[in-house]
């Protein structure tokens, strides 16, 4: 495989990862989307996940709060309301926000919708992409 992409994850407050990479893997809302050099431009949109960089032999990880991707000509860039590298995520206190965003959501099972469930999904979504992404950097 020749060249390599130019990859920028950006929230409003902060530039989260700006360098090259070999290969990505976004959580596009449609599902893992790999992305390699000499890929077709898209736009996409990014859902709750873990953003996979692979780059020098090795995978970093990055948690994402919903947004965009656009790749064109081998750069990569992704528009997020949020962004953690998983480097920098304590586990244990990812999995102990998972479990305690875990027990508010089975506590609202057969409550009508309202904003609060919606709330209590985002954040176990958020949770467990956080735990993903802090076990699973190199």
């Amino acid at each position: 495989m020749s060249g390599s992409l130019t990859l920028r994850v950006l929230s409003p407050d902060k530039n989260v990862f700006d360098g090259s990479a070999d290969e990505v893997i976004l959580p596009s809302t449609t599902g893992q989307l790999g992305i390699l050099p000499g890929h077709i431009s898209l736009l996409t949109a990014i859902d709750v996940g873990v953003l996979r960089v692979r780059a020098d032999g090795g995978w970093n990880s990055i948690a994402l709060i919903g947004g965009f991707a656009e790749v064109d000509a081998d750069e990569v860039t992704v528009l997020v309301n949020n962004a953690e590298l998983g480097s920098t995520i304590d586990p244990s206190v990812a999995e102990s926000e998972l479990q305690a965003a875990s027990t508010a959501v089975t506590g609202m099972e057969g409550q009508p919708a309202s904003p609060e469930k919606v709330k209590a999904q985002q954040q176990l979504s958020l949770a467990k992409a956080r735990v993903q992404a802090s076990k699973s950097s190199d």
